[in-house]
């Protein structure tokens, strides 16, 4: 188990928003959590990077207690996070967001560096260029490659397909896909869940703080409960998401 989250209770003020949840992540492993709007799913997500107290649980990473220490410790023992919004540095070329990324290490940065322009070669024409000039996919790709300039251990992605055209949402969940199976596993918040699912090994649903459901991406895909957990029909999870109804 490369990273494990479990019994997580936290949240903001006096109000819990996750009551138990749990997650796990393997070698080798896409893995997408999903639910409404509230869930609790990105505040999962920074409970793991340590930016909101874990009250009650643990967080496991490569085996080590990591609960509640700071982000910059959990970088320097090999966790990656992109946030959903202000993942660049606008004002920087594509170069130095790089460059920004590699702060940790001492040597190897430029081969970090090529290594992240063959994933995402679009990036490399425009390794002059400042961020703020790019299209939001193109923004993306910039917020994982930096975060990839560490060689981090388990990368954690919250929606990383966020206002991006569908086109763009798929070229995002395809290369999450191939970071994975080279090597690095990816932990990834989603609300479109139909690509997520599609392209993950695994999947939590969280409602209401808790795992509701967990399985096979392909099997959750095309689970009843899913649909109806989506699509209306139960509970205090009945936010519909359309681009879900309407598929990839």
């Amino acid at each position: 188990m490369v990273l494990e989250a479990r019994d997580v209770v936290a949240g903001y003020g006096e109000a819990d928003i996750l009551k138990g949840a749990s997650v796990e992540l393997r070698a080798g492993e896409l893995v997408c959590i999903i639910g409404p709007n509230g869930a609790g799913k990105s505040t999962l997500l920074k409970c793991v990077f340590g930016l909101v107290k874990t009250r009650a649980g643990t967080v496991r990473l490569l085996g080590e207690d990591v609960t509640n220490l700071p982000p910059q410790r959990l970088v320097a023992a090999g966790l990656g996070y992109v946030p959903q919004v202000q993942n660049v540095f606008p004002t920087l070329t594509v170069d130095e967001n790089l460059d920004m990324g590699a702060f940790l290490r001492e040597t190897g940065v430029e081969e970090a560096r090529r290594r992240v322009y063959e994933l995402f070669p679009d990036l490399k024409a425009r390794a002059a260029e400042r961020v703020g000039r790019l299209s939001g996919g193109q923004r993306q790709m910039v917020a994982i490659g930096r975060a990839l300039m560490v060689d981090p251990r388990v990368l954690l992605l919250d929606e990383p397909s966020a206002g991006l055209a569908p086109m763009l949402q798929d070229q995002v969940f395809e290369q999450a896909r191939r970071i994975a199976d080279a090597g690095t596993p990816i932990l990834l918040v989603e609300q479109n869940a139909k690509k997520a699912l599609a392209r993950s090994d695994r999947g939590y649903v969280l409602d209401q703080g808790r795992n509701a459901l967990e399985g096979p991406g392909r099997d959750l895909l095309t689970d009843e409960r899913v649909r109806r957990l989506y699509l209306g029909g139960g509970g205090a999870a009945t936010a519909a998401v359309e681009d879900d109804r309407r598929g990839p």
